[in-house]
């Protein structure tokens, strides 16, 4: 069972009923290798003609982190961002200070050291999230930098 199909049952399971709203956040969300922002899926949803309003999207975004299924991030920005929980691991993200954009990235040398930080501390079963903020090789060389 794919990721929207779980996502769905587990709503439907809790007792929530089905809706074409939500299967068409929960649709957006499944698509992306990366995080959204609310204003992007509602303009992803306008874009393929699907008539629902921004209240909608908040609101069914907010039951799917209640829920477990979506994770909210908070990359640093006045801007709260979506994806969602994935059964086959996790990733980080780099944001450009500059422009706002945002990348995934998963390193397991890092996995690994963050492991071994976490046993050096005395802690076990630590989730983290880590964001690493820069500046785009766009931005980079906009600002009359070399890029390197």
């Amino acid at each position: 069972m794919s990721w929207a199909e779980e996502t769905l049952a587990s709503l439907q399971a809790a007792g929530h009923r089905s809706g074409g709203a939500r299967r068409a956040v929960v649709d957006v969300l499944s698509r992306q290798g990366c995080c959204l922002s609310a204003q992007q899926i509602f303009d992803e949803l306008r874009e393929q003609g699907r008539p629902i309003g921004a209240a909608s999207v908040y609101r069914i975004l907010d039951l799917l982190v209640e829920s477990g299924r979506v994770q909210k991030l908070d990359l640093g920005s006045s801007t709260a961002y979506y994806e969602p929980v994935w059964d086959d691991g996790h990733h980080h993200h780099v944001v450009c200070d500059a422009c706002g954009r945002v990348d995934a990235f998963d390193d397991p040398e890092l996995e690994r050291a963050l492991v071994r930080a976490q046993k050096r501390l005395g802690y076990t079963s630590a989730t983290h999230e880590l964001v690493l903020r820069a500046a785009c090789d766009d931005c980079y060389e906009l600002a009359g930098r070399p890029s390197g």
